[in-house]
């Protein structure tokens, strides 16, 4: 399967699973279930019917979930013009899905009550296993059960990470086992326990390579494994306060992690707007796992589109992960020595920040993006230049077709290295310097693009645990190595998968209330005569507004120009609706407690959601 193009992938899939209702087992009516277990081949076509739900890239068509701007866009990093969207108030009526299309609830970055994927996996893994060894060798069996199994894990860490509590099925249930189909939620450490087992089978098994490198390997695995793991093994450090279970998963992160980066295979040499923006991304060296696209045999997205500078970007970066980029001499704003490092306004902050600023932000204010700061790191160098002339397709409407990293290097190392600051604070061996050259300070020394070399750009210095800054904004909670690290990620993955997650299993949700962190209803600082004087026309007046340094917000009423500056703030903005600490997990639908119910069974309700 030459750069995963992902088409008609799924047919053998959905051909063996239907549901009508969200606890009924698989059908197999459509194929002939007798026949077709008979070859290796005909596993890896079966496989691929899991890639669309689980390596969606930036998804195909107009389809969002999952994406990377156009889907992960619900955090404290972003803000729109009016209230701010908000968690979930009550219950809903129902939350069961049995699509086997990619869904996802934005507000958890994450799929709703949904087990078809689990009972697909299932299947899976018992087919193999009754295959005999004139069809599959030891290795290939082992394989193949690898990969069923991390595909059940898979779907495991992203149930979990939503809902909390859920049943386990480690098995497909025939319809006539009620017991069983209508069990009440497991523990999500027991859930997890069996996860941990599915990964350790996966890392011992999977094959180091299937052929061609796109298809699934224990390099990809482990790539994603090292985040799952992660995940689990800071919630249950930060919420459940429960150190055995929290080293042992973050253990799991780090030798997964390892895996990969012993390999020799994976290396910081591509400039970072190339992992984005570029057509094609074969033999990219920092790229672990990509999705390919190709106009031609009918495979793009939209997600370049929105990142052309035309389209708008109705959430857009605050002033808060402004503030958060450190400056090239490795130190935050308030304590750099660079020049003008203080100055927050868009230009002085490309030529002070770190250069992923400049490869992830356009340079001047834009009046497409809800706080001026527009993000155009999803798309190449040339695109933004068709701005005002019309763009041809890989640039507009839904036909981008710019590559997608799934798994990327820099994932991985950023894993590794907190899992390690993470352990170390439970009694494991010190982060060393080793450590972080190999991880944060291999990040920043990637190769500079020639248009960030033009606009006299510089890499950021290295991170010296010898002089580790003490950011005056960092939370009195968390040591300043682990601080540094989350900052590391906040700049790596803007608008990808990883910000609601990380501030989640942190217990750091209280980033997104404009009462404690008031940074993410802003955006940059703006001069209006000088930078933006176009928007100092009537229709603005009474509109537009910037809360000066002395933090009195000012309307422009026509005849103030010259007292429009400050950091810039979005129209009609409104802070978001009260929430609590429920909001970490999500709750699940009445109707599918009612249906338990009807059948003599109980569901419980997540809690804080009755």
């Amino acid at each position: 399967m030459k750069k995963y193009s992902l088409i008609l992938i799924t047919l053998v899939l959905l051909a063996f699973t239907s549901c009508d209702d969200f606890l009924d087992r698989p059908s197999l009516t459509e194929m002939n279930d007798e026949t077709y277990w008979t070859s290796e081949n005909n596993l890896r076509l079966f496989a691929n019917g899991f890639y669309e739900n689980y390596f969606v890239g930036y998804n195909s068509s107009w389809s969002s979930s999952y994406t990377p701007l156009r889907s992960y866009y619900f955090s404290d990093d972003f803000t729109s013009r009016g209230k701010q969207g908000g968690f979930e108030t009550q219950a809903p009526s129902s939350r069961a899905s049995t699509s086997s299309t990619p869904s996802m609830m934005t507000t958890y970055a994450g799929p709703s009550w949904n087990f078809s994927w689990v009972r697909k996996s299932n299947l899976f893994l018992e087919r193999i296993e009754n295959m005999d060894a004139g069809i599959l060798t030891e290795d290939a069996q082992n394989h193949w059960k690898a990969v069923a199994r991390f595909f059940r894990g898979y779907e495991y860490s992203r149930l979990v990470s939503v809902f909390g509590d859920v049943p386990y099925y480690g098995s497909v249930i025939e319809d006539t086992e009620l017991d069983v189909l209508y069990k009440d939620r497991d523990d999500r450490t027991e859930v997890m326990d069996k996860v941990y087992e599915d990964f350790e089978y996966v890392l011992a098994n999977m094959r180091l390579s299937d052929g061609d490198a796109q298809y699934l390997n224990r390099y990809t695995a482990a790539g994603f494994i090292s985040r799952f793991m992660l995940f689990e093994g800071t919630w249950q450090k930060y919420h459940l306060n429960n150190t055995d279970k929290a080293s042992k998963y973050l253990q799991m992160a780090v030798d997964a992690a390892a895996i990969v980066m012993e390999s020799g295979k994976y290396s910081f040499s591509s400039d970072f707007r190339s992992l984005f923006g570029s057509q094609d991304l074969a033999g990219n060296p920092e790229v672990i796992m990509y999705r390919h696209y190709d106009a031609a045999l009918g495979v793009t997205h939209t997600v370049a589109s929105y990142s052309n500078i035309t389209e708008g970007q109705g959430t857009a970066a605050n002033l808060a992960l402004a503030k958060a980029f450190i400056c090239t001499d490795a130190k935050p704003y308030q304590l750099s020595s660079v020049e003008n490092a203080d100055k927050l306004d868009i230009q002085n902050m490309v030529a002070t920040r770190d250069p992923r600023f400049e490869a992830t932000f356009w340079d001047t204010p834009k009046k497409e993006s809800a706080t001026l700061l527009y993000a155009d790191k999803f798309i190449d160098r040339v695109g933004p230049t068709y701005y005002g002339s019309g763009y041809p397709p890989m640039y507009g409407s839904n036909t981008n077709t710019n590559d997608a990293p799934i798994m990327r290097l820099a994932e991985v190392v950023l894993n590794w290295v907190e899992a390690k600051a993470e352990l170390a604070t439970m009694g494991g061996a010190a982060v060393t310097q080793a450590d972080i050259d190999a991880s944060i300070n291999a990040i920043r020394e990637r190769p500079l693009d020639d248009v960030a070399i033009e606009k006299g750009i510089t890499k950021t210095a290295p991170l010296l645990l010898s002089a580790l800054p003490d950011d005056p904004a960092r939370d009195a909670d968390v040591p300043a190595l682990i601080w540094e690290i989350r900052r590391e990620r906040r700049m790596e993955f803007v608008y990808e998968h990883s910000r609601l997650l990380d501030i989640k299993r942190w217990n750091k949700i209280d980033y997104m209330r404009a009462s404690e962190n008031p940074d993410i209803m802003r955006g940059l600082w703006i001069d209006f005569q000088s930078e933006f004087p176009e928007w100092l026309v009537a229709e603005k007046e009474g509109v537009l507004r910037v809360e000066n340094e002395n933090g009195t917000i000012v309307t422009y009423d026509g005849t103030n120009a010259a007292e429009m500056v400050g950091y810039f703030v979005p129209e009609s903005i409104a802070e978001r609706d009260e929430f609590t600490d429920r909001v970490y997990l999500a709750p699940v639908g009445n109707a599918q407690i009612s249906e338990y119910t009807d059948k003599g069974y109980t569901l419980s309700q997540t809690p804080g959601w009755n």
